[in-house]
Formats: structure tokens, C-alpha cells, sequence
């Protein structure tokens, strides 16, 4: 089994001495360091406290040596496409947010900057934290088991607003909703 910890708080922007000071009880960024490089065991116990730390599940935390990984191969910059200047190995965006599980939504019919077949990841939020998703693409449950989807563009205490994604369609308020979901990443075949 080969170990991912260093590829994954590379991905988060994380130093060895920001997952030390998060892991319960803290420890020092030469351990991180030790446990990354194999150095030093990553046993059960450190595997559970590192992940807590990344906040991803522990799972992910390891990979076989049978299977081959995704590679970064390239980067897209102003002077086109170029080599990748590190060997980093991808890891999928929902491995790296284990804090809120993912909702998706499935565009059937092309409307606004939605194509049809494309789906919509969204994390889900408590109604309180929705000031922080003004302006974003947002998911509202609705009674009856339907929902709203669209820009955030007004909230209150009761109630938030939302701009559908299509032109010339009306604002849809939602009373009272129980969670917010908000876009996070679009899933588009090519």
C-alpha cells in the first residue's frame, strides 16, 4: 500500500506543521514528515488522526501499488499547455471534503450554463451559514418533495431567493428551508 498524506495536504494548501498542530493530540511536522515519507510506520492509530486532521475519511488516505493512479501530466497556463512541474497524483475532489456528504444534481434539459447530461455537486448547509452562499448556484428543498434551483439572490431570516438559471424566468422564494445546497462542482462530459 503506498501512502497518499503528502499529495492530499499538498492539494489542501497545507504545510506538515498546519497537520501537526490539527491532529488530536498535536504533534510535531517531522512526524507528519516521517509518516509520509515511510520513514515511520503509518499504523491504525496515526492513519485515524491524520485523516481527522486533512478531514477526509482514512481510506483515502492509502492506495494500492496495483493500480495505477490518475497523474497530473500537464498544466494550462497563459503560454499554453506545459510539462507539470511535480509529480503530484490527483485525488478527486470529493475524497478531499469529507466534512459534508455530497448532493448532485442531474441537468436533463439544457438551461442557462447547464447542458443537458451535465451534473451539478453540491454540499449541503445549515440555513444559518447562507450568507456565506449569496451569489452562488444554490439547491432549496421545497414541500412536497420538490426543490429550487438558482443564484442565491436575497435571504432573510424565513425565507431566501433564487434567480432560476435560465433567461427571463422569475425569482422563486422558498420559505422556510430546511438546508441550502450549493454548487461546488460541475461534472460535464466532453
Amino acid at each position: 500500500m503506498i501512502n497518499r498524506i503528502r499529495d492530499i495536504r499538498r492539494q489542501k494548501g497545507l504545510t506538515l506543521a498546519d497537520v501537526a498542530a490539527t491532529c488530536d493530540p498535536p504533534t510535531t511536522a517531522q512526524t507528519i514528515g516521517r509518516l509520509e515519507t515511510g520513514m515511520r510506520n503509518l499504523s491504525l492509530t496515526w492513519m485515524n488522526r491524520i485523516a481527522a486532521a486533512l478531514k477526509v475519511e482514512p481510506e483515502v488516505l492509502l492506495r494500492s501499488e496495483d493500480s495505477e493512479p490518475p497523474r497530473i501530466v500537464a498544466v494550462l497556463g497563459e503560454q499554453g499547455a506545459e510539462a507539470a512541474r511535480h509529480q503530484v497524483e490527483p485525488i478527486l475532489p470529493n475524497a478531499l471534503s469529507a466534512d459534508t456528504p455530497w448532493l448532485v444534481l442531474v441537468v436533463e434539459a439544457s438551461c442557462g450554463e447547464y447542458r443537458s447530461g451535465d451534473q451539478v455537486w453540491l454540499r449541503q448547509h445549515e440555513p444559518a451559514e447562507s450568507s456565506k452562499l449569496m451569489n452562488r448556484d444554490v439547491l432549496a428543498p421545497r414541500p412536497g418533495g420538490r426543490f429550487s434551483f438558482g443564484r442565491l439572490i436575497d435571504l432573510d431570516k424565513d425565507r431566501v431567493a433564487l434567480l432560476p438559471p435560465s433567461s427571463g424566468q422569475r425569482q422563486v422564494v422558498v420559505e422556510h428551508p430546511a438546508w441550502l445546497a450549493v454548487a461546488e462542482m460541475l461534472v460535464r462530459k466532453l
